[in-house]
């Protein structure tokens, strides 16, 4: 058995993002020490957190106020929105202040509960382990997501996920279409339509609310109904704002060939270069097959905790401000574990 530096710790986290590092603040204030009663580990090269790779001019939904984890709070006006690359320093921060040796370029690839004991065992890229206690922090948004026609798709230009957007001067000259109406689709549609003809395709239009409602409203909601998901709502934007600065609006894109996008109302469409903001899949993959246990943040495997994912924790733990609450319940649950 390889023990690549995680031998005898209580708690062994996977995942260095907000969520990860959240948790690791929660068991401080438990008692625990980094590296000695737990460990972080992270699949990543050295530093290299997701929100380092978004695009450019990214800014969170969030304020600066509603952006932090104990124990730092966010430099500067408490009611700016930070960029995306502001996150990662900051987040590079508080894994300092924390004392957090983040082991990194290590995935997980499996954990088992053997016996009827309280020991897991943990399988990475670098060997197995035994602890007490696992955390997933892998995140709710760590695959990118997208359609199945999209392999049928070849345009003249780029098609690429949004997660591999950077900058406007990436995307070739003519006509985007950007499949995906939520926040990052309404957010780059706006900074290309300086400088492109961009066309955004929707399936279900949303909400708009200000700026200052997230992230009390960040999450999903079901009719009044009991029938069907109301999505998130558009923050601080609009469609009708996109329209006005020469965006054009289609139905959702449900098919492809070649270079010809169908849209549900049967419009077709022969865009030069395609981004798809169609989401995200979740980072629980390398589990087994588990279910969300009767408390929120727990499985139905003893000592497996899952942190920032709202299908085990609820609404908004995906967020920054909503993903303390999650860490906190689940420090308690460790310490509370024989």
């Amino acid at each position: 058995m390889t023990r690549v530096g995680l031998s005898h710790r209580r708690v062994i986290i996977v995942g260095a993002g907000q969520s990860g590092l959240a948790v690791a603040a929660a068991l401080t204030y438990q008692g625990l020490q980094p590296q000695r009663d737990f460990v972080v580990i992270d699949a990543a090269p050295p530093g290299q957190r997701s929100w380092a790779s978004r695009w450019h001019s990214m800014a969170l939904l969030s304020d600066a106020q509603h952006s932090v984890l104990p124990p730092r709070r966010f430099p500067g006006d408490s009611r700016r929105h930070p960029r995306a690359d502001e996150m990662a320093d900051y987040l590079t921060v508080v894994e300092a202040a924390l004392g957090v040796e983040t082991i990194w370029g290590v995935s997980a690839i499996g954990v088992e509960h053997p016996g009827n004991g309280s020991t897991l065992v943990l399988s990475t890229t670098r060997g197995t382990v035994q602890t007490r206690n696992v955390v997933c922090a892998t995140g709710a948004a760590a695959h990118p997501h997208l359609p199945s026609w999209s392999r049928s798709l070849a345009v003249p230009g780029v098609a690429i996920h949004s997660s591999q957007y950077l900058y406007p001067r990436q995307i070739p000259a003519g006509d985007v279409l950007i499949v995906g109406g939520g926040n990052s689709g309404v957010q780059i549609a706006e900074e290309l339509a300086a400088s492109h003809h961009v066309t955004l395709s929707v399936r279900t239009p949303r909400r708009e609310r200000h700026a200052s409602r997230y992230p009390s409203m960040a999450q999903e909601t079901r009719a009044w109904t009991g029938r069907g998901l109301i999505r998130e709502p558009i923050f601080g934007n609009s469609y009708e704002r996109l329209r006005r600065i020469g965006v054009t609006i289609v139905e959702a894109s449900t098919g492809a060939e070649g270079a010809v996008v169908t849209h549900a109302d049967g419009v077709r469409t022969t865009p030069t270069s395609v981004i798809f903001a169609t989401g995200y899949e979740s980072g629980d993959d390398w589990l087994p097959a588990i279910n969300p246990g009767r408390l929120r943040s727990t499985t139905n495997m003893p000592g497996l905790f899952i942190a920032g994912m709202p299908r085990y924790g609820g609404a908004r733990v995906d967020t920054i401000a909503g993903v303390w609450r999650d860490a906190a319940r689940i420090a308690r649950y460790v310490t509370d574990r024989p």
